[in-house]
């Protein structure tokens, strides 16, 4: 078994039954004969529903094939596309210059064209996810008030442990706010002091959501674990120094008003809690890369004997695999001919697919650089960065399902922070260290410092971005952060829906919120646009 006890409780935490509007009532919770106080009776109760706020990640209700529509979750999504990180993948990088997939499911097309609608199945699905962990999070947190842990006679270091957890799972709702945040602005709001089905929730403002967001990190910042002292897959206090990072670099897109000293000051706490990079870029993705944990700030845990499902981890093994692709260097049965990359992603590289830069990985033989239809998965080169092959070669647990973890922070991303603030003009750090850390990147990238820059700008660090976190589920993000995501002035094949690229409304650097939550509750108004 490549995981620790967490992961196994994890499976306590799967999901049945469907997910229904957070408008609704607040009726999001799944319906059975179990109730609050029976699940929440003992200390042992409270670390298997702990573990479910954590397990909605990863586990999303009874598998079915990849593209089965007999088996259904959120909204009407299979089982596999309801996963949150492959319904975050899709949004952050279907939308911009670094991904394309063939296949044809309504509302998947829509993020290439650039032409989504408030009734876009994909988004309403990433929508539901976020505010079912939100959910889940809330009711977690209420239960572990002093004085129900007191009710339930629950004290001592039983009592100690349930508020560790309740802390992290403050972080949990808090980082899903932020996605929230990011995505669609200004999203419903609801938190434990909100009893379950009383009234329909409020509508929050992106920029009083981000004020929430960042006094919620500071907050719990005495509750969680020390840095690299949690278990794997758990948050500690480097990551919500994380995410405060994070939000702290895109404040001027979610606020108006730039954080770029306080991007620095965090990222410097993340930076300088022990964390350091791994030898070998090309072994991150792998299916034992749990052991790459001195890079890894939080991961989402994967396992493929006990999170069986078709997102995650096993969309990304398996959705890029295709043509002569040879599955078996993938640690899979076989590929599903969906994702791959345009020639921008490609031309990020000096000398392209065959740079010396071995970030650059990419599948060639019998691919085509340019891409005349998408749906012809020959059109575009493949990504070969994410494998479910152990780091030393060695054979996964599952050639159907991945036992690859996913980053939700890595070390890389908090350099290139610092780097990028201190250019954008915030205080608390230097030039110098900002090019030593994009150096380190370049150095492991080419294995020594031959292609190390001398100086650097601000586009230089959004280029690196590319080069070292593609495919993580950053590029729309950044891109907007950069005025380059709706604008003419950066333009990638089919972007807008045109084969050379074209803008699109300015309105859509935010997604619209589900037309069906719009309409069940009336606090609710849409975002301009849709």
């Amino acid at each position: 078994m490549k995981k620790n006890s967490f992961k196994i409780l994890l499976v306590a935490g799967l999901i049945s039954g469907s997910l229904v509007s957070c408008t609704k009532k607040l009726d999001l919770l799944p319906t059975n004969d179990v109730t609050s106080a029976q699940v929440y009776s003992t200390a042992t109760g409270y670390k298997q529903a702990f573990a479910k706020v954590y397990g909605s990640f990863a586990l999303t209700g009874n598998k079915g094939p990849a593209g089965d529509d007999n088996t259904k979750d959120i909204q009407g999504l299979d089982e596999g596309t309801s996963d949150y990180f492959r319904l975050l993948w899709c949004a952050q990088e279907l939308s911009t210059d670094e991904a394309v997939i063939g296949w044809g499911d309504v509302g998947l097309p829509d993020f290439h064209n650039m032409s989504w609608s408030s009734s876009n199945v994909f988004l309403k699905g990433l929508y539901y996810r976020s505010m079912y962990q939100i959910t889940l999070a809330n009711d977690f947190i209420r239960q572990s008030s002093d004085a129900n842990l007191s009710s339930r006679g629950i004290a001592g270091a039983d009592a100690d442990n349930i508020r560790r957890f309740k802390a992290e799972a403050r972080f949990l709702r808090a980082y899903q706010y932020a996605t929230l945040m990011d995505m669609f602005g200004n999203p419903p709001f609801v938190t434990e002091t909100d009893a379950l089905g009383s009234t329909l929730p409020k509508q929050i403002l992106r920029k009083d959501l981000f004020t929430y967001v960042e006094s919620e990190l500071k907050a719990i910042d005495a509750g969680l674990a020390d840095p690299k002292t949690n278990e794997y897959g758990r948050a500690d206090k480097a990551a919500a120094w994380a995410l405060l990072a994070r939000i702290y670099l895109n404040a001027k897109v979610y606020t108006g008003t730039d954080r770029n000293t306080d991007a620095i000051t965090y990222s410097k706490k993340v930076i300088g809690a022990g964390y350091s990079l791994i030898s070998d870029y090309t072994k991150l993705m792998r299916a034992d890369n749990n052991l790459n944990r001195r890079e890894f700030i939080l991961t989402i845990n994967y396992d493929g004997l006990h999170t069986q499902s078709y997102g995650g981890a096993t969309f990304m093994t398996h959705a890029p695999v295709g043509g002569s692709m040879p599955a078996s260097e993938f640690g899979i049965s076989g590929g599903w001919g969906g994702a791959r990359t345009t020639k921008a992603l490609v031309n990020l590289f000096p000398g392209g697919a065959s740079s010396a830069d071995k970030r650059a990985q990419f599948y060639t033989p019998g691919q085509n650089l340019d891409i005349t239809d998408i749906g012809t998965f020959t059109d575009g080169y493949g990504i070969t960065k994410f494998k479910d092959v152990k780091i030393d070669g060695g054979a996964p647990q599952s050639l159907d399902f991945a036992d690859m973890d996913i980053p939700i922070f890595r070390l890389p991303e908090m350099y290139l922070t610092y780097a990028e603030a201190v250019l954008r003009g915030g205080s608390g750090g230097d030039a110098v260290t900002a090019l030593g850390y994009v150096n380190a990147l370049r150095t492991r990238a080419y294995g020594n410092a031959s292609g190390n820059l001398t100086s650097i700008t601000v586009d230089n660090i959004l280029d690196e971005r590319g080069r070292e976190l593609y495919w993580e589920g950053f590029r729309r993000t950044d891109l907007i952060r950069y005025g380059k995501f709706v604008e003419d002035t950066y333009l990638w094949p089919f972007k807008g829906g045109a084969k050379n690229g074209k803008s699109v409304e300015a309105f859509r650097t935010i997604f619209p919120l589900p037309s069906s939550d719009v309409a069940a509750n009336t606090n609710l108004k849409q975002n301009t646009g849709y």
